[in-house]
């Protein structure tokens, strides 16, 4: 059964082609891929990887840009990417020039009895002027399905989270944390699982082989207590201190050798965020007990309130 729809219909674009994403909007803006491209190969560096990511973001599958072209200024992506220094323009250069020709996903999807491999460079063309702030961005038509009308097995986070991450291995493991915690959020208020399944996606496990092939050390960092602490500490220690999420995790072993990693998410409560409280058991009943003990202390007032009318009467 087909997970999302391949073929979209352009009659639903819109003339939009001077739309210009403002990172004005950052703490809001969301990002929204299917599944498959995020348990994907990412054949390339943060820097890519990165500037995709922002790309996508200003996707609206309710308003699907027009010729799969989206709009960016120099300036938002100066920002974005912290960067402030006179060679800012000749290093932008060369990290479009780098994703054109070096960057790719690998896509792995379940076809019949097996695997279908597809190999995509996201973003073939990329268009900009020496005396112009405007970026023009066009993704490659081959990405846009997983990226727009998803129906099911889809993935949402925060633009601002990816921002302050500064490692490819950072941003791959966070989005695949993301995916599983979201089912765990999903199943939690929805129901349609297993106590034990649904807590398997908050406490998700990986073996190494399939962690190492999803960040594309298969070649690198061979001896497993480098692998550990480049894309496993540093990640982590980056995750926590810059997103939503708070990870820890442990090793499961197979003889002598590290088998498979289980990861233990909690999400933050943060100051300004109040949507943990839709999933949250204690706080809804707090919440009910609250409302229950003011409906109480109303009626207590209505019923003093008649019974001295009727004394004065």
């Amino acid at each position: 059964m087909e997970i999302i729809t391949k073929k979209y219909p352009y009659n639903n674009y819109q003339d939009n082609e001077r739309t210009v994403c403002s990172l004005k909007e950052i703490e809001k803006r969301k990002i929204v891929e299917h599944n498959d491209l995020i348990t994907s190969v990412a054949k390339m560096d943060k820097t890519p990887l990165k500037i995709f990511e922002l790309a996508v973001s200003c996707i609206d599958t309710e308003n699907l840009p027009k010729d799969n072209t989206i709009y960016l200024s120099k300036e938002e992506l100066f920002t974005f990417f912290k960067v402030d220094d006179s060679n800012k323009h000749s290093r932008f250069k060369e990290a479009i020039e780098k994703m054109q020709k070096t960057a790719y996903f690998e896509i792995k999807e379940v076809k019949g009895k097996g695997y279908k491999m597809t190999s995509i460079v996201p973003i073939p063309t990329v268009s900009w002027t020496d005396y112009d702030d405007k970026v023009m961005i066009r993704f490659n038509q081959d990405i846009m399905p997983y990226l727009i009308e998803l129906k099911e097995k889809f993935t949402q986070y925060a633009l601002s989270d990816i921002m302050e991450l500064n490692s490819k291995y950072s941003i791959i493991l966070y989005k695949w944390l993301s995916m599983n915690y979201n089912q765990y959020e999903h199943y939690s208020a929805k129901g349609g699982r297993r106590e034990e399944q649904v807590e398997a996606y908050r406490n998700p496990s990986i073996s190494i082989q399939e962690l190492r092939t999803m960040t594309d050390t298969i070649k690198t960092y061979k001896k497993f207590s480098m692998f550990e602490i480049r894309v496993l500490k540093e990640s982590l220690a980056e995750i926590n201190a810059h997103t939503h999420f708070k990870v820890s995790y442990e090793k499961v072993k197979a003889g002598r050798s590290i088998d498979s990693i289980v990861f233990h998410i909690e999400k933050k409560r943060m100051a300004d965020d109040n949507s943990y409280k839709l999933g949250d058991k204690d706080y809804q009943a707090d919440k009910k007990q609250k409302s229950r003990n003011e409906a109480d202390l109303l009626k207590q007032a209505m019923e003093s309130k008649y019974t001295r009318l009727l004394s004065e009467n």
